[in-house]
């Protein structure tokens, strides 16, 4: 499985840094960075707070792709 993100397109959305997002979040721009690129598999607690600050539901800020490999 591949998961795949649109935070940043979100974060376009409401004019958020990854710093400010990360910020809001409590988590690192580093943390944030790996999960914009979906080379971080959130927590679920994680990816509430994500969407909660991106005013989104989890299925619309995190994807999940099967992975045809």
């Amino acid at each position: 499985m591949i998961l795949k993100t649109r935070i940043k397109e979100l974060r376009a959305r409401y004019d958020l840094t990854q710093d400010e997002l990360a910020e809001v979040i409590g988590v690192s721009r580093q943390t944030m960075l790996y999960l914009e690129k979906g080379k971080y598999n959130p927590s679920l607690l994680l990816a509430y707070k994500v969407a909660k600050a991106l005013k989104s539901s989890i299925n619309e800020v995190f994807i999940i792709e099967e992975d045809d490999g």
